[in-house]
């Protein structure tokens, strides 16, 4: 399918973008060569490629897993309005 000026700036008005002519005509060309890449991707035979997470062979470096913070649920609640049993009391919002 090949895209024409009216699609382009019917989707740059639903985008809110003021989009002259010429722009709109370049966006044409542009994106009509992006569909025809596209259309050769879905070309190709993939039957038995297994897909990638990602192309290099990384790890992510994890950290440690240590407590860095000491509880201080005390003082939090110290500074809240309002607290029962340990929990946070809020208005009601949903009746």
């Amino acid at each position: 399918m090949a895209l024409e000026q009216t699609h382009v700036r019917r989707a740059a008005h639903l985008a809110r973008l003021d989009v002259s002519d010429a722009q709109a005509l370049g966006f044409v060309d542009d994106l009509n060569r992006i569909l025809e890449m596209v259309d050769q991707l879905q070309g190709v035979d993939t039957d038995g490629v297994a897909p990638l997470m990602h192309p290099l062979d990384a790890t992510q470096r994890l950290r440690a897993d240590d407590v860095t913070e000491g509880n201080e649920r005390e003082r939090f609640q110290r500074l809240a309005p309002a607290t029962e049993d340990g929990l946070y009391l809020v208005p009601r919002v949903v009746e």
